[in-house]
């Protein structure tokens, strides 16, 4: 069985295929143009939209919706992480959050569906602070200014790091697990 990831990040793709290959999983990548609906959560956008893909591939796959919360925002951006991003940049972020508690948490919900009537939602998340400046060359997004709990690099600064500590590492092992076993 080779699932499907479908996203347009090939960063995302790279990063899932590294995680789920250590269970013996090997993916496919499937860029299809897929339209978010908005909701509040990270498992409400992953689970639709793994329904709605598989009414275009009627394959196994797996969709995965990220975000940022930030508690001194009322947990903006949240899953509107990518849209401000697009808009705002980490500098706009930091600027947000001049004066204010710098707390946050990434969190990544992995969606799996073999049916396409039901998906599966896996869920990871990683804590941490926003930085008072983007640091490092590594990684995408929020990478530059995101230091998980009980460490001083970001994501950005160290890579490694994130493969090992980050939301989106925490939801896909636990897929990978789920689908090793189905694979026994």
């Amino acid at each position: 069985m080779e699932p499907a990831f479908v996203t347009s990040n090939r960063w995302k793709f790279s990063e899932a295929e590294k995680i789920l290959n250590k269970y013996g999983i090997n993916i496919v990548h499937a860029n299809i143009p897929l339209e978010e609906k908005r909701g509040e959560s990270v498992e409400e956008i992953a689970e639709d939209c793994a329904i709605r893909a598989f009414s275009l591939l009627g394959k196994p796959l797996f969709v995965e919706d990220s975000g940022l919360f930030v508690p001194s925002l009322n947990g903006f951006p949240g899953a509107y992480s990518a849209w401000a991003l697009s808009k705002i940049g980490n500098e706009g972020m930091m600027r947000l959050l001049e004066g204010k508690p710098r707390d946050a948490e990434f969190r990544c919900c992995a969606a799996y569906t073999e049916d396409g009537i039901h998906a599966r939602a896996f869920t990871g998340s990683v804590r941490g602070t926003i930085s008072g400046e983007p640091r490092g060359s590594g990684g995408f997004g929020y990478d530059p200014i995101f230091v998980p709990e009980g460490e001083e690099k970001t994501f950005a600064e160290n890579p490694s790091l994130k493969g090992r500590l980050s939301h989106r590492a925490a939801a896909l092992q636990k897929l990978g697990e789920f689908l090793s076993g189905r694979q026994r």
